[in-house]
């Protein structure tokens, strides 16, 4: 399992759009990309993957733009993640030569995909909003 920028990025848009769920309101790709710094092209192409495996929808149209597809509490983290990243691949060509330090560093490895993978799949794209709601509270008394 990889955790990279661009599952980042796909989170990021995914907690957008999820602020906007309860609204059915779409947002175009600008409005995304302005809000959370992601680079209009690349969402784009996010954008289009998480479309692909069901997570968003389009609408066209004037008023056009992304929805998410699903409830917000019913898209789990690992699920986008999985999305995004695609399958864990397998480095089958070491395999033969695996020294015991090699298998002791990838044994480590497994747990720490395996502990990244127990978060994620205990968590969904809701718990993210209510977080970030949480934290602009607090945020937001800090200032007055």
């Amino acid at each position: 399992m990889e955790l990279s920028c661009k599952s980042e990025y796909a989170l990021l848009a995914l907690l957008e759009l999820s602020l906007h769920y309860e609204k059915s309101e779409p947002l175009q790709i600008r409005q995304i990309a302005a809000q959370q710094n992601i680079p209009d092209r690349y969402l784009e192409q996010l954008l289009a993957t998480l479309r692909r495996a069901g997570f968003v929808k389009s609408q066209r149209g004037a008023k056009g733009g992304y929805l998410l597809a699903q409830a917000p509490w019913n898209v789990l983290l690992l699920d986008v993640v999985n999305c995004i990243e695609g399958l864990e691949k397998k480095d089958n060509a070491s395999d033969a030569v695996l020294t015991t330090e090699r298998q002791v560093v990838r044994s480590l490895w497994q747990a720490v995909q395996e502990a990244a993978r127990e978060v994620l799949s205990a968590h969904t794209l809701q718990d993210l909003v209510e977080q970030r709601n949480a934290k602009h509270q607090v945020d937001l008394m800090y200032y007055i």
